[in-house]
């Protein structure tokens, strides 16, 4: 795996440590510590570096603003909703300024009208602060609503990549061919075609 033109897995474990802080991760479940607020869960990889208070304050704010949360910086995990949670999750993998965000399955937990919320700020963001997204996602309509690259796997393999248009038009790789046979099928369905359920 390369990432800015580095081989990854060649880097020594101190040169791998130092490249990770530049890389943000988003997860599907969050994963929030839930005995902190939401300040604490923001500003976590910014203590753990040991930067100082005043340091992580400014940059805790800052990110909170950007992500919607200021409101929230004293609630627990537990008081907020799927979409905030989320946000909370967006906010601490930013605060770090990372070059890249890997963003895991990050809307397949949230209903639609949140998920459009979190990939317009996921586009916001890349646009803002000029981060490179890698999402890996099943959802192909977030895909196609967000992305303007893709790659498609198969059993752990790269096999087709291009723009999001030319893949759903004309795929070359038998996963691609399903996914945009799939999407083209569930986009020309006509309500009040389902089984009954």
């Amino acid at each position: 795996m390369y990432v800015d033109g580095t081989q990854i897995l060649a880097l020594s474990e101190n040169e791998l440590r130092k490249k990770r802080k530049k890389i943000g991760m988003i997860f599907q479940n969050f994963n929030l510590f839930e005995s902190k607020t939401v300040y604490q869960n923001i500003a976590y990889p910014l203590v753990i570096d040991g930067y100082k208070k005043s340091d992580i304050k400014k940059k805790v704010l800052e990110t909170a603003e950007m992500v919607g949360l200021t409101d929230k910086l004293s609630e627990y995990p537990g008081a907020l909703s799927g979409g905030q949670k989320q946000r909370v999750g967006i906010a601490r993998a930013l605060v770090g300024d990372p070059d890249l965000l890997l963003s895991d399955e990050s809307t397949s937990a949230l209903d639609p009208q949140t998920t459009i919320q979190i990939l317009d700020l996921l586009k916001e963001i890349n646009r803002k602060k000029n981060i490179t997204i890698l999402m890996i996602t099943h959802e192909l309509d977030a895909i196609k609503y967000t992305c303007k690259k893709m790659a498609v796997l198969e059993n752990g393999e790269i096999t087709e990549e291009g723009l999001v248009e030319d893949i759903f038009r004309s795929p070359t790789s038998k996963t691609g061919a399903l996914f945009a046979k799939v999407f083209n099928q569930m986009q020309h369905a006509e309500l009040g075609d389902g089984a009954g359920i």
